[in-house]
């Protein structure tokens, strides 16, 4: 079976070009470093070394403020008083193609900035079957909207750490997609030395690629608890990735978590759009 998808959705686009505005006048460029072997690993061996790619990012915060003001003026958004943090929230209710938009964006980021290392992290297994799923299914698609530029992904789980070597090495887009449980605990093998890394820590070639790291549903990721928001264990670890940016898609996100807010397309705006079929209410009280 063969699917199609709309590539003109107005309220997709607009949610896109949100995030993307956020980097206006950044140079299309990458980082290089070196992914040595661990010395013991080839004892007396010289020259065992890859070379690694990653994002990287010259403007400055005043000019990443000024873009963010610009793209909240745009979309009707309050201004933000100072740039506090790289983090960055698009609300979008269930229904209207979160996922489509944040896997589009990573090949307009690529297409404009040439970024190219990415990490989707979900709350559950399920969840992230379903995003590699979509990748499939919109692979083809995407190729031809963006010159079919070459484009790996994989699931990251502790059976296969050998495979961030390469997402540290391609010049390619590279797309990681993990749960946050992969990452939460120091304890987790994305944090051990590999012997199929040549004892490399996992953790350290993906901190030195700089990636966009894009939470869906970061309410559920996070893992934050009581009135005063304590820092969760999922919060803690995206804090450590060494990120270029982080791109927050919920259609719930709580409210006092809505920092750099670049887009909304609330429950009310997407029903008045006819983007969903109905609102429920869940209690209604009266004084």
């Amino acid at each position: 079976m063969k699917f199609s998808f709309d590539a003109d959705l107005d309220y997709q686009r607009q949610a896109i070009d949100a995030v993307t505005g956020l980097f206006k006048s950044q140079e299309a460029m990458t980082s290089q470093f070196t992914v040595h072997a661990h010395p013991s690993a080839h004892a007396g061996f010289e020259g065992l070394s890859d070379l690694g790619y990653g994002n990287m990012l010259h403007l400055d915060r005043e000019t990443i403020l000024a873009n963010l003001r610009k793209v909240q003026n745009d979309t009707g958004l309050a201004l933000e008083p100072s740039l506090d943090s790289m983090n960055f929230t698009i609300e979008m209710e269930t229904g209207t193609g979160k996922t489509y938009v944040y896997l589009r964006t990573i090949y307009e980021l690529n297409q404009l900035y040439g970024f190219t290392k990415f990490m989707v992290v979900v709350p559950s297994v399920a969840i992230k079957e379903g995003v590699e799923t979509s990748i499939r299914m919109l692979r083809e698609h995407f190729a031809a909207l963006y010159g079919n530029p070459p484009m790996n992904f994989f699931q990251f789980d502790g059976g296969n750490p050998s495979r961030v070597r390469s997402f540290a090495t391609s010049p390619s887009i590279e797309i990681m997609i993990v749960t946050v449980g992969a990452i939460n605990k120091k304890t987790n093998k994305i944090y051990q030395p590999a012997e199929d890394l040549d004892f490399e820590v996992p953790a350290d070639l993906i901190r030195a690629t700089r990636p966009i790291i894009i939470v869906d549903e970061p309410q559920s990721v996070y893992g934050d608890t009581g009135n005063g928001r304590k820092k969760g264990a999922g919060r803690s670890a995206l804090e450590d990735f060494n990120a270029l940016a982080t791109l927050r898609y919920s259609a719930t996100h709580p409210k006092d978590d809505k920092a750099n807010l670049v887009y909304r397309l609330d429950a009310i705006a997407a029903y008045e759009n006819e983007l969903v079929k109905q609102i429920e209410v869940d209690s209604l009280i009266t004084s």
